[in-house]
């Protein structure tokens, strides 16, 4: 088995939190965004979704950096059995976090490794989130601030979208987007240590 000297590590994301997630548990990494579309299939459950994006863009990159070992990963928000990507604009924010408002919610995070194009393990990694009672004006603010747009559910646990959080059930990392600990343990098996 390789060492972490040996082995390269590469996260398919452009999303700054899984690299501050990933730094932050001592894992040293390139990150290569996959450019791999995101595009759900109709009646596709969101763990099925989740997994298969996070499976399509670690084999994007791994076919192109075969000795490394890389990292894909994909989070989905789920609320009232309707799954909430990335905000499309305004108006698409306005309504996913009005529905969340005093509900409770799943984030679905699933990450694969993958090595030489092959899938070497992965899994979906499920929270549960509940949101306290939002006022219309709370979100309309919440919106000018642009932090939706690039989020799933139109929210980020660790920016000003934490104040609507209630309580979480599950790994916060998760929510953020990468389950750091499966993510550790999983290259554990495969030579990789934090340094």
């Amino acid at each position: 088995m390789a060492t972490v000297d040996l082995t390269k590590v590469i996260l398919a994301s452009a999303s700054p939190r899984r690299r501050q997630l990933l730094s932050g548990a001592g894992i040293e990494f390139e990150a290569i965004e996959s450019m791999v579309p995101e595009q759900h299939i109709a009646g596709e459950p969101a763990r099925d979704y989740a997994l298969r994006m996070a499976r399509d863009k670690a084999t994007a990159v791994s076919s192109q950096f075969p000795d490394a070992i890389v990292i894909g990963a994909d989070t989905i928000v789920v609320c009232e059995n309707q799954i909430l990507e990335k905000p499309a604009d305004a108006d698409d924010a306005r309504r996913m976090l009005t529905m969340l408002s005093a509900r409770t919610h799943t984030v679905v995070t699933a990450f694969v490794l993958a090595r030489g194009g092959k899938i070497l393990e992965g899994s979906p990694v499920e929270s549960r989130v509940t949101f306290r009672k939002l006022s219309d004006a709370e979100i309309d603010s919440y919106i000018a601030t642009d932090e939706p747009f690039d989020k799933a559910g139109a929210y980020g646990i660790q920016s000003i979208g934490g104040g609507f959080i209630a309580h979480v059930e599950g790994s916060r990392d998760n929510v953020m987007g990468l389950p750091v600990d499966h993510v550790v343990a999983a290259l554990a098996r495969y030579g990789v240590r934090p340094s």
